[in-house]
């Protein structure tokens, strides 16, 4: 052991024992600070240590994460993990090493700092006390006078004793510096050796544990060059197949769509679409479309149901839509709804126009026969109401129908490719079809062709005649007049589909067999049309008015009074649209119906359509259902002897117009109630709506409203005739109908959805034309109709098609409009002379 300070010398307490001491005490104290600094930054490394470890802890368990999921791929996952284990290992190995510097450095030196330092503070203390004490007793001895021995002794004995004390404490200080610094080397020297220990510890475990997963970083290493040199090559792959779409011509920007109906995933076509919400908002909401399995449907998200549109491609049809705001949209229909969507752009709007039509004839192709079971419902193509009722009485459906339409020349046999016993037919157009046929028809689209079954589908009585009035020898008459000229192949049942599909749309969408007629040919067969009305509307003179049939009182058990019963919480409503006379008219008209229809003799059925849908041309009055006791029983309502007459039509006068035209045709073929004339002019480019400048623009509809029959009108309506198109009166044909008293045509104006509420230049709205005609029949038409419609509104927009009384009796309106007219003349000579 080195000796710091010599004792001797510290007794003597000599200069260069003070400079000893003072450089010792200098030493000494910068000690403390660089020991305080090191304990300092050892706490400070531990704690950062500690946040390190934390750190590293959090991104292990993302690796770990990673490894969960990449559970598909083996490799990945089994080496993640792996390396996640060996990490957390050297989390724990630092764990430790942080634990032994904490013990070895921070503990230890300020173990060292705070006793072995303090104690040397204290003795440096006692040390300088002393010393300033003995050189007090030095300076107070020295100046003792001598003359004084008291205070010389006692100056003598305080310096000794000083001495004595100074001797003590000097040597106890020396002792203690001494000390110190030889316990400095070893106090320092043994946490550091400490220190080092553990990292070295540390490293081995490390070096240790490396040591066992280099095998396995080896092996992966091995696989990871074979890894980029794959990837290399996909790069490589892709960056060609990039190179090769980038050439292609993507100017319109259009998502490539195509049609697959044998694609692996039963998915035929699927891409984005809009859709818009059935709500009240009728709002628009993107959705990814596709069609599957003979259905369409759409979801929000993959993980999503899908939602379906419709169940059975074969029982809906596709068509464009025009009439609204939005672009590029199309409605789908089916017999329960209809869905409105819209595309990005103009070529993927009819690419998926084309799926569906093409879905459609798939379905039918695969299914055959299984199509004839299906259970659907009546077609909304013509939006008639279905009143629920029986159909015996209501409409026709099934083998009725069947029979019926099949009993028309020519109707044995599928229109356009001969198959015999057809079971399906298109009601614009007047035809029966097969189930091929009837596919192809409906991917045409309802604006060329609106196809119906015969056997599922329920038959009003009006559709009924239409299908009478035309049949396919007419149709075929005209729509393959120049066949044979053109040596056109008809196809025979058996043939490829897509021979028939273009034969058919050869046949109705380019109608390239239509004869079309010389200005010559068009200007007689107008005439003679002209000429024909002329003849028909000098056969049938209005007769004087007569008062109405007396009102029976309705009996109990009546089916329509139980009906009524059921809105018995619109009393106020109905009070504010009916009298009591009028309600009581109107229930008891109904509830002797089917008498009425029991007693009409087989002369008013469909064969003779043509005469029976005329309103207003018989010539004797009609029979009265009731009994002689129920007449007695409610006598008749005291009337007047005559009735205010209709509003006089306008006598039909022709002039030569400026330019003879098919629309001119359709124009008078309407009037003259030629149906054969009127499918021609269609045929021929005529427009629907044609409006005849020259006359008031009237339209077709007009005159068929004019000619006062039903079957026209309905014939009209079903290829697209505008039920609200108004004349230079403004007056649409719900006003003409309502002006002549032709209850049955303002019965399917209304059920088409004619606007009641429309007034014309004087003001007068149909219902105010009927009220002073004082025609009771179709004042009660108007205000049902104008009750359901509030009734509708109140509901809110998820109300149903209408209040089923109002339903019942617009059905009854329209068997009787067509079956027997004469119960709905009100016109006739009253016969006085009956009980």
């Amino acid at each position: 052991m080195k000796i710091t300070v010599d004792f001797e010398e510290c007794l003597k307490d000599s200069p260069r024992f003070r400079a000893t001491i003072e450089e010792v005490e200098g030493d000494v104290c910068e000690l403390e600070s660089k020991l305080d600094k090191l304990v300092k930054l050892c706490i400070g490394m531990i704690d950062a240590g500690k946040a390190y470890n934390a750190a590293n802890k959090q991104f292990v368990s993302g690796i770990r994460e990673l490894a969960q999921q990449s559970t598909k791929d083996e490799v990945i996952e089994s080496s993640l993990t792996k390396f996640a284990e060996s990490l957390q290992e050297m989390i724990n190995y630092h764990t430790i090493l942080f634990d032994q510097a904490q013990r070895s450095i921070k503990t230890q030196l300020q173990t060292f700092v705070k006793d072995d330092l303090r104690k040397f503070k204290e003795a440096k203390k006692q040390f300088d006390k002393v010393s300033e004490e003995k050189e007090a007793a030095l300076i107070k001895n020295a100046q003792a006078p001598r003359n004084k021995q008291h205070e010389v002794e006692e100056a003598t004995n305080i310096l000794t004793a000083t001495r004595k004390c100074f001797r003590h404490i000097v040597l106890d200080y020396v002792l203690q510096i001494n000390v110190l610094q030889s316990k400095r080397r070893s106090e320092i020297l043994k946490s550091m050796l400490s220190f080092m220990y553990a990292h070295l510890t540390f490293f081995h475990q490390g070096y240790d544990l490396f040591s066992e997963l280099q095998p396995l970083m080896k092996q992966l290493g091995g696989q990871l060059d074979q890894l980029v040199v794959d990837a290399a090559k996909e790069k490589r792959d892709m960056e060609q197949k990039h190179s090769t779409i980038q050439q292609k011509d993507f100017s319109n920007d259009d998502t490539k769509l195509e049609y697959n109906v044998d694609a692996d995933n039963g998915i035929a076509m699927e891409g984005y679409l809009f859709k818009r919400a059935s709500n009240a908002f009728k709002t628009w909401n993107r959705r990814w479309f596709s069609i599957q399995n003979n259905q369409l449907v759409y979801q929000k998200k993959f993980k999503d149901n899908p939602t379906v549109v419709v169940e059975d491609l074969r029982l809906c049809t596709v068509k464009h839509c025009e009439d609204i705001e939005r672009r590029f949209c199309f409605e789908v229909v089916s017999p329960t709804k209809s869905c409105m969507m819209q595309a990005d752009s103009e070529k993927l709007r009819q690419a998926w126009i084309k799926a569906v039509q093409n879905s459609i004839a798939t379905a039918f192709r695969d299914k055959g026969d299984e199509g004839e079971k299906l259970d659907r419902k009546s077609s909304t193509s013509t939006g008639s109401l279905d009143s629920g009722g029986d159909p015996k009485e209501k409409s026709l459906k099934g083998e009725s129908a069947l029979q019926k339409v099949l009993a028309i020349p020519g109707n044995t046999c599928c229109c356009d490719c001969g198959q015999p016993d057809p079971r399906w037919a298109s009601i614009n157009l007047g035809i029966t079809l097969c189930i091929q046929c009837s596919g192809i028809h409906r991917s045409l689209g309802v604006h060329f062709s609106k196809v119906r079954s015969l056997t599922l589908d329920t038959w009003e009585p009006e559709l009924l005649k239409l299908m009478c009035e035309l049949g396919n020898k007419v149709i075929n008459q005209i729509y393959e007049a120049r066949r044979e000229e053109l040596r056109a192949r008809k196809p025979q049942p058996g043939d490829p589909r897509h021979e028939v599909e273009a034969y058919i749309k050869a046949k109705y969408v380019d109608r390239r067999f239509v004869r079309r007629p010389s200005d010559e040919e068009l200007r007689n067969k107008v005439v003679s049309l002209s000429k024909q009305e002329k003849r028909l509307s000098s056969s049938s003179e209005h007769l004087p008015p007569r008062a109405p049939p007396p009102t029976p009182r309705l009996r109990p058990g009546s089916n329509v009074s139980g009906q009524s019963a059921v809105a018995s919480g619109l009393e106020a409503r109905r009070d504010s649209l009916f009298c009591a006379d009028e309600l009581d008219s109107l229930f008891s008209y109904f509830d002797t119906s089917s008498k009425l229809r029991s007693i009409k003799s087989a002369d008013s059925g469909i064969q003779n359509s043509a005469d029976g849908s005329r309103e207003m041309l018989a010539n004797t009055p009609s029979n009265n259902s009731l009994t002689d006791a129920d007449a007695t029983e409610t006598p008749p309502m005291p009337m007047p002897a005559t009735l205010p007459p209709p509003s006089p039509c306008k006598e039909m006068v022709f002039y030569e117009p400026k330019e003879y035209s098919p629309g001119l045709q359709l124009y008078w073929a309407s009037c003259a109630r030629s149906l054969p004339d009127m499918a021609e002019a269609l045929a021929h480019g005529a427009e629907v709506n044609w409006v005849n400048t020259e006359d008031e623009k009237r339209t077709p509809l007009i005159m068929a409203v004019q000619g006062g029959s039903l079957v026209t009108c309905e014939f009209l309506l079903q290829n697209a005739a505008n039920v609200n198109q108004q004349d230079t009166q403004g007056r649409g044909p719900l006003h003409h109908a309502t002006m002549l008293g032709h209850t049955g045509q303002v019965c399917l104006f209304l059920k088409r959805g004619a606007n009641q509420n429309a007034a014309d230049i004087d003001e007068k709205t149909p219902l105010t034309v009927a009220v002073e005609a004082a025609n009771a029949d179709i004042v009660t038409l108007l205000r049902l109709a104008k009750m359901n419609e509030e009734m509708r509104e109140a509901e809110g927009p998820y109300s149903q098609s209408g209040d089923e009384t109002y339903q019942d009796i617009f059905q009854d309106f329209t068997h009787m409009a067509s079956n027997d007219p004469d119960k709905l003349n009100r016109y006739q000579q009253y016969d006085t002379q009956r009980p």
